[in-house]
């Protein structure tokens, strides 16, 4: 509050003007602040984990729970060797069909959300199919695609796909008309709308769309990769730990496939909070 000084009286009146601006923090400040609140919750979260883990293994007191303390060892040590290799190739299986679902979820659904004709055809077979678990269609998709890496990704790409796609119809249909009208009114036809209006409104919802989606595409994965394969972490702990009996390596696989799960969701959380700061700056 800024000090407002009277001159009345020999000493004067001091007072303090409620409605005056502070000064704006510094933006390094602001992101120290976020990321030291962060951290706080990650190791939060991470020290909750523990203790729930520990008692479970207590509790059960059992060779196939093993404690916090024996695993991660063993999961150092399995990351030097094949483990990592296993983890490359289970993220760029899911990476490969992140960016497949991205490119083509993202135009078709712009497209859909920008001609009603083709939303009024179409929305009632999407309607139809997005409700459908689509792991059902694991048997068929390697009957028809193969058991190469084609069809893993596919699958995964597949549901990513309908999680997008209807996210984006959603947003590039609700765009205000009036927004619309005055990017027209300057001569844009509608590739100029796509490209400087749909895309940029809609790009926040692709986002959230990945970030809500990254557990089912980690899932799916675990699932494909149990199926024709002799690679990937679901391969690893399924078929190389769990049916051997090696449960401290399953563990570190278990860990392996989270940690990946997380890194994902991680990256499309700052990619999306980047966004977001950069959408609320040019409506300010």
């Amino acid at each position: 509050m800024q000090p407002i000084t009277h001159p009345s009286g020999p000493e004067g009146l001091t007072t303090t003007r409620p409605d005056a601006a502070l000064p704006a923090p510094h933006p390094l400040h602001l992101a120290l602040r976020q990321t030291g609140r962060q951290l706080l919750n990650l190791a939060l979260a991470i020290g909750i984990f523990l203790v729930c883990w520990v008692a479970l293994a207590a509790y059960l007191d059992r060779e196939i729970m093993p404690y916090p303390w024996q695993v991660i060892p063993v999961f150092v040590k399995e990351m030097q060797g094949s483990l990592w290799d296993h983890t490359l190739v289970s993220a760029r299986r899911v990476l490969s069909a992140i960016a497949a679902a991205v490119l083509v979820a993202t135009p078709v659904g712009l497209g859909l959300g920008q001609i009603r004709v083709l939303n009024r055809i179409f929305s009632p077979l999407i309607g139809l199919v997005h409700p459908i678990p689509k792991v059902v269609f694991l048997p068929v998709i390697l009957v028809v695609m193969g058991i190469g890496e084609t069809s893993k990704v596919f699958l995964i790409a597949l549901i990513l796909f309908f999680q997008i796609l209807v996210v984006v119809r959603d947003e590039a249909a609700s765009l205000r008309p009036e927004l619309i009208q005055s990017v027209r009114s300057l001569g844009a036809g509608r590739r100029a709308l796509f490209r400087y209006v749909y895309l940029p409104a809609s790009l926040p919802a692709v986002l959230t769309a990945l970030r809500v989606s990254v557990g089912t595409a980690i899932a799916v994965l675990f699932i494909a990769e149990q199926y024709s394969t002799r690679d990937g972490l679901g391969y690893y702990i399924v078929t190389l730990t769990w049916q051997r009996l090696r449960f401290a390596e399953m563990y570190a696989g278990i860990l392996a496939m989270s940690l990946l799960g997380l890194v994902l969701y991680l990256v499309v959380d700052v990619l999306e909070r980047i966004v977001g700061r950069w959408r609320l700056a040019g409506e300010s």
